[in-house]
């Protein structure tokens, strides 16, 4: 069992200047329209940035707590990810991906200079802070030895995916995007049975469900979890139904893995007992 990472604010550092990624992004003209400094810490780059004109808003889970409510044209989040354990750097990328606006960039900022990973004792506050190396699926814009900056954009709006012929590796651009980390992504079913019918689908090509890795499987359960709360907050269903089809003879009909979440309704079938035993009818009920 991973320990509790409790202390992640204690790694933010006071500065009177603009931090490298920060001052990179500036000079690149990477900062465009409405942006957003998620896990900003002090807000120091805030501040530097917002001197020079740009509007920008401060995201941080301890010093700035303010969720922020609307979604944004530029993200930058800086040397966050290296102090987060695994689980929690997914769900940072699934809230970027929620945050950011269809056609915005996300900048992430890594560290290359991490020698010890795991816990150690902060040596200013003597308590246990956490860092790691953090290597992410993303168009790499800028790296030297010490930092590297990556730059996220929706999965649909990426281009030259590798398998052009399936619809799930070349996703439409049209649809929604409803969550993304760097394995799954979500969108809604383009042929709903219930409002809300979303699709969880792995980015790695391949058919079954049993093929992911346990680490892709994992994801694809989180991103389960996320997209319920979307469908929660905008639907109010009074249930669900989760389906992988696995196989032809399973009713398979896409050739790329995918998970249903089906919200259902109170009353939108005569009699809902039995539930995913309704793929044979005659077995519905016991």
């Amino acid at each position: 069992m991973s320990k509790l990472n409790n202390n992640t604010h204690l790694t933010a550092k006071k500065r009177d200047k603009l931090s490298y990624p920060a001052k990179i992004l500036l000079n690149k003209n990477l900062l465009k329209g409405e942006v957003l400094d998620f896990g900003c810490g002090f807000g120091t780059d805030v501040d530097f940035i917002r001197s020079k004109g740009i509007s920008i808003d401060a995201y941080d889970k301890y010093y700035f707590p303010d969720y922020p409510q609307k979604k944004y044209d530029t993200i930058i989040c800086l040397y966050v990810l290296n102090v987060l354990q695994p689980l929690d750097q997914s769900i940072v990328l699934i809230q970027l991906s929620q945050l950011i606006k269809p056609t915005g960039k996300v900048y992430f900022a890594v560290r290359r200079d991490v020698k010890y990973e795991g816990f150690r004792t902060h040596k200013i506050y003597q308590e246990k802070t956490y860092q790691c190396n953090v290597t992410l699926n993303y168009k790499s814009i800028f790296e030297n030895d010490f930092c590297e900056i990556y730059e996220y954009q929706h999965y649909n709006r990426v281009e030259n995916r590798i398998i052009a012929s399936c619809l799930f590796c070349d996703a439409d651009i049209s649809r929604e995007l409803l969550a993304e980390s760097a394995t799954v992504y979500s969108v809604y079913d383009k042929y709903p049975v219930s409002r809300g019918h979303s699709l969880i689908i792995a980015k790695r090509h391949c058919s079954s469900f049993f093929e992911l890795s346990f680490r892709e499987q994992t994801a694809c359960l989180l991103m389960v979890n996320e997209v319920k709360k979307i469908i929660n907050a905008r639907y109010s269903p009074d249930g669900f139904n989760i389906g992988i089809n696995v196989g032809k003879d399973a009713g398979q009909t896409v050739d790329h893995v995918h998970i249903h979440l089906i919200p259902r309704y109170n009353g939108d079938v005569g009699d809902p007992s039995g539930g995913i035993r309704c793929v044979i009818p005659n077995l519905q009920k016991y």
